[in-house]
């Protein structure tokens, strides 16, 4: 696990120098990390929905659930749990916070996220009447920021809303 969290870090490490002067450290991890996870998510979820569901209803007694519903249940616990140890052990170091009391939270901003992205797309899409796509980036933005501030800020708790990180 050590080893792996080393070459994530010098990873990351040497992406960093360009962006020093306008993102911190911290932050700049979120992202990378975050990115990672995005990524890793992306390629589960083609896998799963193209090679082991084969594009096909999942059958479990009487309830049918669609390919991409259930492969987005197959790899939600899966990129849940790496980015849980991501913003653990490679952004959010410094926290003092007990381990099951930040997983407890995580799940929290985690179902905060999920719920904020159901309802900006449905506000967006249907009663702004933005196109998709452009509602979907918006949403992003909105999430992202969204799950860094209660990430740092509640759930890994590095730092307080009035101060600067390094």
């Amino acid at each position: 696990m050590r080893k792996i969290r080393n070459l994530i870090l010098s990873i990351i490490t040497w992406f960093y120098p360009p962006f020093r002067k306008f993102i911190p450290w911290e932050t700049f991890r979120y992202g990378a990390t975050g990115g990672l996870n995005l990524g890793l998510d992306i390629v589960l979820y083609a896998v799963f929905y193209n090679f082991i569901l084969q594009k096909q209803i999942v059958h479990l007694g009487t309830v049918a659930i669609s390919p991409h519903i259930a492969a987005f249940l197959f790899v939600f616990p899966i990129t849940f749990s790496t980015g849980f140890l991501m913003a653990k052990y490679i952004t959010f170091t410094s926290s003092t916070i007990r381990g099951r009391v930040q997983l407890f939270r995580y799940a929290v901003s985690v179902g905060g996220a999920i719920l904020l992205n159901y309802f900006l797309l449905k506000i967006f899409v249907e009663h702004l009447l933005i196109w998709p796509t452009f509602s979907k980036m918006l949403t992003t933005v909105v999430v992202v920021t969204y799950s860094y501030l209660i990430q740092r800020y509640f759930t890994f708790k590095t730092g307080t809303l009035l101060s600067r990180n390094k």
